[in-house]
């Protein structure tokens, strides 16, 4: 909130100033007062918003016939909050009376000149009317002009007319074996509609039968999925046949070089203990 002290000088007292200052605050949230000073001016002091201050400032300030704003000092400060609404503060009686009455004699004269400028208003209005009857009588001349000139055109426009209609004339009857082609269009078509729905029924199979056929590939891919799972498993078990085939090979191979080197090895003993029972005597 903000303080607004200002002084207006110039054509301000007896003038209605102070009703202007006041109706400015009808519709802004501003308190304070307004008064005639002994100097001849007037003083308002405000409190508000300082947006709805500078707006009030700004529409108080003023020259318009008949107040006269001279000069217009402002002092900002801050709010009091000492008022509660804003206020014409008034003199004494006779001073106010007297105030009001140069008042209502300035609005009075103001009033007779608009009305004299709205004599001399209407005083040209009537020479402009008068201007403007001698205008719409020649108008009226040349509309009777132009009227008999359309009189002459609708005769022409009539004669148009009859060559129109045999032009409809000639137009119905092309009209009636366009006709008579549409029907037979329209007959083509209903034709080839049914044509096209069976073509639709044959699609239909053949979607019946493709998706059917998929189902099958489907089934066949798993049988072949299958297969190969079955195949890989029999690969496995050759190589694990081949691989025992070969230790067992192996293994012959060893037990029969291990037989033969002891087959020897008895061979030798018992050709020593035949030597041996020889050379005692004993003959087997």
């Amino acid at each position: 909130m903000k303080r607004v002290v200002a002084t207006a000088r110039g054509r301000v007292q007896r003038v209605g100033y102070r009703e202007h200052v006041y109706n400015e605050t009808f519709e802004r949230d501003i308190s304070g007062y307004v008064k005639n000073l002994d100097t001849g001016e007037v003083e308002i002091v405000a409190e508000g918003g300082e947006q709805d201050l500078r707006d009030f400032i700004s529409e108080i300030n003023i020259i318009r016939r008949p107040i006269a704003v001279k000069s217009f000092t402002v002092r900002w400060e801050e709010a009091t909050g000492e008022y509660a609404t804003f206020e014409i503060t008034r003199g004494d009686s006779q001073e106010e009376i007297a105030e009001r009455m140069d008042y209502a004699g300035k609005v009075l004269h103001s009033i007779d000149m608009k009305l004299d400028q709205s004599l001399q208003l209407q005083h040209t209005m009537l020479d402009k009317q008068d201007q403007m009857l001698d205008k719409q009588d020649q108008g009226l001349r040349l509309q009777h002009t132009m009227l008999d000139k359309q009189d002459q055109m609708l005769d022409k426009q009539d004669q148009m007319l009859d060559k129109q209609d045999q032009g409809l004339r000639l137009q119905h009857t092309m009209l009636d074996k366009q006709d008579q082609g549409l029907r037979l269009q329209h007959t083509m078509l209903d034709k080839q509609d049914q044509m096209l729905d069976k073509q639709d029924q044959g699609l239909q199979l053949q979607h019946t039968m493709l998706d059917k056929q998929d189902q099958m590939l489907d089934k066949q891919d798993q049988g072949l999925q299958l297969r190969h799972t079955m195949l890989d498993k029999q690969d496995q078990m050759l190589q694990i046949g081949i691989e025992t085939k070969e230790e067992i090979l192996g293994l012959r191979k060893d037990t029969g070089k291990y037989l033969d080197d002891e087959f020897k090895e008895i061979k030798k003993e018992l050709a020593a203990i035949k030597g041996a029972l020889a050379r005692a005597g004993i003959q087997v």
